[in-house]
C-alpha cells in the first residue's frame, strides 16, 4: 500500500514526474499489481509469490554523446537484475530495444537480455520497425505467436497482460496509433475476463497524452482505454519518453519508464524531444533505479526515486 503520508482523496488524480530509472518492479499479491522497487532495491523479505521487471528504451546502437556506449549501461541495469534478492518471474520490456533496427544490434541486445536468465516479453518501438521491411526483423525475433504488427496477450500470477503496438507507419512527431484492428482485437481478447481480473497493459508510446506537440501520446488511445473501464484494477505501462510520469485516476495506474540508454527533455522543456546530453560523470543520476507503490483501487500512487549511481 502506499505509505500513511502519501494518502490523499479518492478521486484526486497524482502526477509525479522523475529522473531516475532504468526499470520498475512489479508484483501481484492477491491478484493486484503492486511495486516493490527496482532492481537491487527490492529485498528478498519483501517478495510476493509474483513479481515482474519493466525496463526500456535500451536503444542499442545508440553511440552519440547522450551516452557513448548504451550497450554498457543495459549490462549494468541486467547486472542488477542478476543480483535481485527477490527475482522477478519474467521481464517486460517496452520497446525501442535497438536504434536503428540492424540485426547487429537485435543479436547485442538478446546476449545482454539474455543474462538476466529471464522470460523477457516485448513490444516494438518505433527504432525497432524501420526496417526495409517494415518491423519484420522485430517480428521474426518476438513476434511468432504475435497477431497483427506484434500484439497479443497472456496469463501470469493471477493478472491478464496485453501487448499492444502503436509505434507502426508513426510520423515524426506524430502521436502513436493503435488502429481499428487492432481495437477490436483488444475488445475481443478483454470479452472473456472477469471485471475483477487485474489488466496490465503495456505499449512503447503512452497511452494517454503526456505531451501533444512532441508525439507523446496515441491518439486512439482512449478507445482502448474505454474499453479497460469494467475493470477495477488497471496498469498501464509504457516507455519512450525516457523520464517517469505517473498518475493514477480511479482504477487506473499509468506509468512511464526511464530508458537505460539516455535521458531526454521533460515536456516543452527542449525545442524538440531527443537525447539530452548531461555530463558523463552524471549521466547515472539520470539512469538510476525507481520504487513505486501501487495501491489498490481507492488509493493513490507513490513513487520513490533512487539513481543508478546511489543517489536518492
Amino acid at each position: 500500500m502506499a505509505s500513511k503520508d502519501a494518502h490523499v482523496g479518492r478521486r484526486q488524480v497524482l502526477e509525479c514526474m522523475a529522473w531516475a530509472g532504468t526499470g520498475a518492479l512489479w508484483t501481484i499479491s492477491g491478484g493486484t499489481p503492486h511495486a516493490l522497487g527496482l532492481l537491487g532495491q527490492a529485498r528478498a523479505e519483501t517478495a510476493a509469490p509474483f513479481t515482474f521487471l519493466q525496463i526500456s528504451d535500451s536503444h542499442i546502437g545508440f553511440d552519440k554523446a547522450a551516452n557513448p556506449d548504451a550497450l554498457a549501461t543495459l549490462r549494468e541495469t541486467i547486472a542488477k537484475v542478476r543480483a535481485m534478492p527477490a527475482r522477478p518471474a519474467f521481464m517486460i520490456h517496452t520497446g525501442d530495444i535497438t536504434h536503428l533496427s540492424r540485426a547487429s544490434e537485435f543479436d547485442q541486445a538478446d546476449a545482454a537480455i539474455r543474462e538476466a536468465g529471464l522470460e523477457t516479453f516485448y513490444v516494438p518501438g518505433e527504432h525497432d520497425v524501420i526496417d526495409e521491411g517494415r518491423g519484420r526483423s522485430y517480428l521474426d525475433r518476438y513476434g511468432k505467436n504475435a497477431k497483427g504488427a506484434g500484439w497479443y496477450s497472456f496469463d501470469a500470477g493471477g493478472a491478464h497482460f496485453v501487448g499492444l503496438v502503436n509505434v507502426v507507419d508513426l510520423e515524426a512527431g506524430g502521436l502513436g496509433k493503435l488502429g481499428p484492428e487492432q481495437l477490436a482485437w483488444i475488445e475481443n481478447d478483454l470479452r472473456g475476463q472477469s471485471a475483477s481480473t487485474p489488466i496490465v497493459v503495456f505499449a512503447h508510446i503512452p497511452l494517454w497524452t503526456i505531451y501533444e506537440p512532441w508525439g507523446w501520446g496515441t491518439d486512439d488511445g482512449l478507445r482502448a482505454l474505454s474499453l479497460l473501464n469494467r475493470f477495477g484494477s488497471v496498469t498501464v505501462l509504457n516507455g519512450h519518453i525516457h523520464q517517469i510520469v505517473q498518475k493514477t485516476e480511479g482504477h487506473m495506474t499509468f506509468h512511464t519508464a526511464r530508458s537505460t540508454a539516455f535521458p531526454q527533455p521533460a515536456p516543452g522543456a527542449a525545442p524538440s524531444p531527443g537525447p539530452m546530453v548531461v555530463a558523463s560523470d552524471k549521466l547515472r543520476d539520470y539512469l538510476g533505479l525507481t520504487r513505486v507503490d501501487v495501491a489498490r483501487v481507492d488509493s493513490p500512487v507513490a513513487i520513490v526515486d533512487a539513481t543508478l549511481a546511489g543517489k536518492a
